[in-house]
């Protein structure tokens, strides 16, 4: 605990011996926000605002300060006289300029007025304490010159204490109510539609509509494995076989995959199956989708992406798969087996391997030498069979299937098809993804028979698309990773610090500086007595921080 931290603890305390309650239980009605109050100013009208105290001023027996809201920051200013109506002027002298921090949350009760400068603030008439905080902002600093360092900026830091993140960052949270607002436009889209917003489930007995790595749990009751769903692609077409004509889902999936700017373990996804449509009307709605989205949160359909202009007005640019590699690389694949295949790759220094069959071969050409060069939204389509075991095949050449992906800044954001829907086909398409899975893909889709079964029944024609959102956002917004549009991106747990004495820390902060040393050279370095420095060095060794050795001439410490 730092001696900050301390300070406030007493002060919490002395807060309670007054009377006061930091965390008061009844609710403080607020009526009014700070943008609200600066962009429709009323002369003397009265408020009541609540916030946290982000910067204060005190001059004696007044004090400016600043409180943030959900919506800003506002201006306030504290008089002891206006606060303090009786002989009591405590609740000025004591709580507000002794036993108030910065970060502490408060309730204010006031009227609006402009300084003499014309700055729109609040007269506090009164205040209430709504929650002390327990430790200190880490606030940027300001030199003599006026100039901001230090500032809350590492990408860590603010990853894994988004909350502060938060607090600090006004744009932060700029790109989370955008976020929201491009998810209401795209339900508002499909609503309007009549088309039914559904849910299925996260847990399933088997990672079905994809080709990627799931994540394993137990149930424990049923004494079965289940995964953590990677597409809740089967569980909707199952819907559309039970007749429901249009559905979708906001979907959470996970793949236990790798992680970059553009890949996250847990992520969100729309995915949306119309009945009776193809993958060319899917072209049109998809279109007519994320211009509106472009349109409902920039204003336009133009926008600045890092240091591209990406142009979202309709129609996209259409090309097949093969076409695509054949532009880029030269190479003609439409009729090469998997052997050819393997050949270019290496000519090409493509990595690949032994597991890798026709499909994810084709992929890794198209990944490497293609999908970049496609910054304004592209449709690819007429995907080969083999890289779409869940597609119809192509009405006019057997060897291709009726899907697409758009690709918008050389990133896949959407996936779409004209759904497969004849049984016998669809399993044995499983069941070459079953042998694909016996060379060691440990990505090929499993066979799921109750989904074979439901086909059996009959599902209508279809065509179905699943939408990346998190990476849509990240365009949207202008965010080049995918960890600045979520919220709690996926961190690897800190190593918990272990508890020591305050003694035994200054000791190994001290030993961390200076690294291996003479033992008794350190030691003679401390006013400790010879009982006090063995208490210390075996705290020390019996948490693994320190380690003691001998050499031919000397005892030598040094931290672990």
């Amino acid at each position: 605990m730092t001696e900050q931290e301390k300070i406030r603890r007493e002060k919490l305390e002395e807060l309670k011996k007054l009377g006061v309650n930091p965390y008061p239980a009844e609710l403080f009605p607020i009526n009014n926000f700070s943008i609200d109050l600066i962009e429709d100013y009323k002369e003397n009208s009265k408020v009541t605002i609540a916030g946290r105290i982000m910067s204060r001023r005190i001059q004696g027996n007044a004090s400016f300060a600043e409180i943030q809201d959900s919506k800003g920051r506002i201006q306030v200013y504290f008089n002891r006289d206006e606060i303090c109506k009786d002989n009591d002027k405590s609740k000025y002298n004591i709580i507000y300029k002794k036993l108030l921090d910065i970060g502490d949350i408060i309730g204010i009760n006031g009227r609006m007025f402009k300084t003499k400068v014309g700055e729109i603030t609040v007269l506090v008439k009164d205040f209430k304490i709504l929650n002390k905080s327990l430790r200190p902002l880490p606030l940027p600093k300001v030199d003599s010159d006026g100039n901001e360092y230090d500032s809350f900026s590492d990408l860590e830091q603010r990853y894994r204490h988004r909350y502060l993140d938060l607090i600090l960052n006004s744009q932060v949270k700029d790109i989370f109510v955008k976020r929201t607002k491009i998810i209401n436009t795209i339900r508002n889209f499909l609503n309007k539609k009549s088309y039914l917003e559904v849910e299925t489930p996260i847990l399933q007995p088997i990672p079905g509509g994809a080709s990627a790595r799931p994540f394993i749990t137990h149930h424990n009751a049923l004494d079965i494995p289940l995964y953590l769903r990677i597409s809740d692609e089967l569980f909707l077409k199952k819907l559309i076989v039970g007749g429901l004509e249009a559905v979708y889902e906001f979907s959470r999936d996970f793949r236990n995959e790798g992680m970059d700017k553009n890949h996250n373990p847990e992520f969100t996804i729309l995915e949306l199956y119309v009945a009776y449509k193809d993958y060319f009307w899917m072209m049109d709605l998809t279109e007519s989708l994320i211009e509106k989205v472009c349109i409902e949160l920039n204003g336009k359909t133009k926008i600045q992406y890092d240091s591209k202009l990406i142009d979202f007005k309709a129609p996209y640019e259409k090309i097949s798969m093969f076409d695509a590699i054949k532009k880029f690389t030269g190479y003609d694949i439409s009729r090469m087996d998997e052997n050819e295949l393997r050949k270019i790759c290496n000519d090409m220094s493509i990595e690949v391997d032994e597991s890798m069959g026709e499909g994810k071969l084709i992929d890794a050409i198209f990944g490497s030498k293609c999908e970049k060069k496609f910054i304004n939204p592209t449709f690819i389509i007429d995907y080969p069979k083999s890289m779409s075991p869940l597609t119809k095949q192509h009405r006019s050449n057997p060897n291709l299937t009726e899907r697409f992906e758009l690709f918008i800044n050389g990133m896949e954001i959407a996936n779409a098809y004209s759904e497969l829907n004849d049984p016998i086909d669809q399993l044995e398409r499983f069941e070459n993804q079953l042998e694909l899975g016996k060379k060691g893909d440990d990505e090929a889709m499993f066979i799921d028979m109750d989904f074979i079964k439901s086909l059996e029944y009959g599902m209508p024609p279809t065509s179905g698309i699943g939408i990346g959102l998190d990476r849509l956002i990240m365009l949207m917004t202008n965010q080049t990773s995918i960890q600045e549009v979520l919220f709690f991106p996926q961190m690897k747990p800190l190593r918990n610090e272990p508890v020591i004495s305050n003694d035994a820390k200054i000791v190994l902060n001290k030993l961390q500086k200076k690294g291996e040393c003479d033992f008794n050279i350190f030691k003679s370095e401390f006013d400790f007595s010879n009982k006090k420095w063995d208490k210390l060095t075996k705290e020390l060794r019996v948490k693994d921080l320190i380690s003691i050795s001998k050499n031919e001439n000397n005892l030598l410490i040094k931290p672990s």
